[in-house]
């Protein structure tokens, strides 16, 4: 019988056509941080990350619930599977402001200004927070994942092109702010880097029935 010959391998449908995840961001350097973490974790993720950046409304409420919401509403606009990311900076002598409205408080306060928030405060302790939520698309189930450090709120230090990262010191940092830290060292112990470790283990224990949904 003629076959195949023994060195023309099958083309590899996982290397050329894995399914695409939207990761709802309009922010290039988180897209990149949060493919490096989902690139590290053991076990080949079976699905490529694209990102797009939606205009969601700003939802008010705990954290979960917010995730949740939002991750719903953009798998709809998507018309397929999603992750969306919800992160907070907590200020413990603030009851935990500002929280999830950290990004408009950085634009408006710059690092000086989150500083300044502290200024009356002698705790200066903080908590880094992401939650990330995905789906399968529209009308699926929404899986939730979190993660937490915690830390203080420094003068800013390091680089300073990546959000807050100059003024947060996490507690296992070796007295470093994130934006001193190499990008490994901080996605080892980081918010984002401990919820998308989860992410990148479910998406791969899930992954042959997660294509089933997606498809």
């Amino acid at each position: 019988a003629v076959g195949k010959s023994a060195s023309e391998p099958e083309p590899s449908r996982a290397d050329s056509e894995k399914p695409a995840i939207t990761f709802v961001t309009g922010n290039k350097k988180k897209l990149e941080e949060v493919r490096q973490i989902l690139s590290a974790g053991e076990g080949e993720l079976p699905f490529e990350i694209t990102n797009r950046k939606i205009d969601l409304p700003e939802l008010q409420g705990d954290p979960v619930d917010i995730a949740r919401e939002k991750c719903v509403l953009a798998a709809r606009e998507v018309g397929g599977p999603v992750l969306t990311e919800d992160t907070s900076l907590c200020f413990n002598a603030l009851n935990g402001l500002p929280g999830p409205y950290i990004k408009w408080f950085l634009e408006k306060c710059g690092h000086g200004g989150l500083n300044d928030m502290l200024g009356g405060f002698e705790d200066k302790s903080a908590y880094a927070q992401t939650v990330v939520a995905f789906s399968p698309g529209p009308g699926g189930d929404v899986e939730v994942f979190d993660g937490r450090t915690d830390g203080k709120i420094v003068r800013p230090r390091g680089s300073l092109d990546f959000g807050w990262d100059p003024i947060f010191e996490p507690d296992e940092g070796g007295g470093k702010t994130y934006a001193e830290m190499t990008k490994d060292d901080k996605n080892a112990i980081s918010h984002r880097g401990r919820s998308f470790a989860k992410v990148h283990d479910f998406l791969v224990a899930q992954g042959e029935s997660l294509k089933k949904k997606i498809a």
